[in-house]
């Protein structure tokens, strides 16, 4: 008998770097019961807090750590756009966060694959008072 985790093939692989990773404030609402299996992770970019009390990832040559989080459901997507205020039938300055597929790797730069992330643009960052954040590490611990 195959055990399910072996056999199991996630249908949506999203990398998470602010409020939606596991122990801050959008997990419980949009990805606790819905992930299968979360991994410390990092891609690259740029990292910033915005006043707002949020990150923004921008692109980058910078390791942005957070989680590649697996779900066995793609509808998650849906609510995962509307919270980053994507809509990929929207030009895309009109778009808060932009979503792309983008190369995860894990904690010791081995590849995990492509998974899907939300950039902001850097001009939005800028406009928004958006303050580097140098570790890559984001919280929204106070």
């Amino acid at each position: 008998m195959t055990d399910f985790n072996e056999s199991f093939s996630p249908s949506l692989r999203v990398f998470v770097y602010g409020t939606l990773k596991p122990g801050e404030v959008n997990y419980q609402r949009y990805c606790d019961g819905k992930v299968v299996k979360a991994t410390k992770a990092f891609t690259y970019g740029q990292l910033f807090a915005l006043p707002e009390g949020y990150p923004a990832m921008t692109p980058g040559p910078h390791p942005v750590y957070g989680y590649l989080l697996e779900f066995s459901c793609v509808d998650v997507l849906t609510d995962l756009d509307e919270l980053e205020d994507y809509d990929p039938t929207r030009a895309s300055s009109e778009n808060l966060y932009c979503r792309q597929e983008v190369e995860i790797y894990d904690l010791q730069g081995r590849s995990l694959g492509r998974a899907w992330a939300y950039f902001m643009t850097p001009a939005l960052v800028d406009k928004s008072g958006g303050i580097l954040v140098p570790n890559g590490w984001w919280t929204g611990d106070k």
